[in-house]
């Protein structure tokens, strides 16, 4: 991987980590078309994507400082009434995709590398926001606040499919987070907060094989600079995403969805070819 194939795959990653498009799906599928030769079943490429998503989770955790803050406070035994109610829903919506990750591990992860698998997901993952938005519920209203632990546990559940390659973790948790009766902003606000602990999660399994491998002597500065490369470019998609949702409360995931049917469409032709 040369330095700029390493930075483009980490700005691809930045921007579509939060955007409902699925970021590893973009990451396996477009060196694939533009013909980069990167070894995508190395044991290091798994890795070193993780690296990149570390940037997103502390674009995330500053994005969502005082959120996070709260979390904190009731961790050191002194949060408030409101900040112990999200954390015990952050728990619980964190939950399935843990113990399902932890399952299906290793029988998920050859697709991983699979280009065309990714595509054909990506698809899918356009198909499920569509999905989403036909179903949400008449009385879609809630706020973050009147979530119940139920709901979050059926996001959680939603999660799951983000196993998948192709299939978008903020998406999946969206259309979950929709179908409960969030508001898009409020949903949009939920899936990012469950993404910290997933992300880190992930981190904590993969950035020692990707030490023990012995790429990121390799990489060196190249892994810090990608991973702040990927770090801004999430920043600025939250950002914007949130004002987005904020603005959009109907049928908001519909041009999300179209792009994922229309890319990963051409994406099967193209690798096909």
């Amino acid at each position: 991987m040369t330095t700029l194939q390493a930075l483009l795959i980490a700005l691809i990653q930045g921007v579509t980590e939060l955007f409902p498009v699925s970021s590893l799906g973009h990451a396996v599928i477009i060196p694939a078309i533009l013909g980069w030769g990167i070894d995508q079943h190395a044991p290091d490429f798994l890795p070193f994507l993780v690296v990149l998503h570390l940037g997103t989770a502390t674009a995330l955790l500053i994005y969502f400082w005082r959120e996070w803050m709260g979390v904190s406070a009731v961790l050191l035994g002194r949060g408030t009434p409101e900040n112990r109610r999200l954390v015990v829903r952050i728990v619980a919506a964190t939950l399935p995709a843990v113990v399902v990750g932890f399952l299906l591990e290793k029988a998920l992860r050859h697709l991983f590398g699979a280009p065309g698998v990714a595509a054909a997901f990506l698809v899918a993952n356009g198909l499920m926001l569509f999905f989403g938005e036909r179903l949400r519920r008449s009385n879609t209203g809630k706020r973050l606040a009147d979530l119940s632990i139920k709901d979050a546990v059926l996001i959680g559940v939603w999660q799951c499919a983000a196993l998948l390659p192709g299939i978008s973790r903020s998406g999946a948790t969206m259309v979950g987070g929709i179908l409960v009766g969030l508001h898009h902003e409020d949903a949009a606000h939920f899936s990012f907060l469950i993404a910290l602990p997933i992300i880190v999660g992930a981190g904590v399994l993969e950035v020692p094989k990707l030490i023990h491998s012995g790429a990121m002597s390799e990489l060196g500065g190249l892994a810090v600079a990608t991973g702040i490369v990927a770090g801004i470019a999430a920043y600025l998609s939250t950002w914007a995403l949130m004002r987005y949702f904020h603005r959009h409360d109907f049928h908001a995931l519909n041009p999300f969805g179209w792009y994922c049917c229309v890319a990963g469409g051409v994406a099967l032709v193209t690798l096909a070819l």
